[in-house]
């Protein structure tokens, strides 16, 4: 499945909103924070990775990516109307993909079934 434009997180205000009233998952290499929309459009992603946590510009880059990829590939297991944030550590491009993979999923279905969380 593609990872669309009506699914991505762009407003600074979308990130903060996520960030103040949602919740959060610590996943090892990321953290998860989520936060219901209460609507039935689909899931949005927001990635961040900074400087201080990831690396420099080559590192960012891949960390985003791979995060990207984890939720294209597993965005059916994240309910509709939800907003996600993934927040990339340094151990986010150490990390074999398939754990990563093994946390996401594992974090997603600790998400509430229903957008009314």
């Amino acid at each position: 499945m593609r990872f669309r434009p009506e699914q991505h997180l762009r407003r600074p205000g979308d990130f903060r909103t996520v960030r103040e009233q949602g919740r959060r998952l610590d996943c090892g290499a990321f953290t998860l924070w989520w936060l219901a929309r209460g609507d039935a459009a689909p899931a949005r992603l927001g990635v961040v990775a900074s400087y201080a946590q990831v690396g420099n510009a080559v590192e960012r880059a891949r960390a985003k990516r791979r995060l990207r990829e984890l939720f294209r590939r597993h965005q059916t297991l994240v309910p509709a109307g939800c907003d996600l944030m993934l927040v990339a550590r340094a151990a986010v491009n150490r990390w074999e993909f398939p754990a990563l993979a093994e946390k996401f999923t594992a974090a997603c279905a600790r998400l509430p079934a229903s957008t009314h969380a």
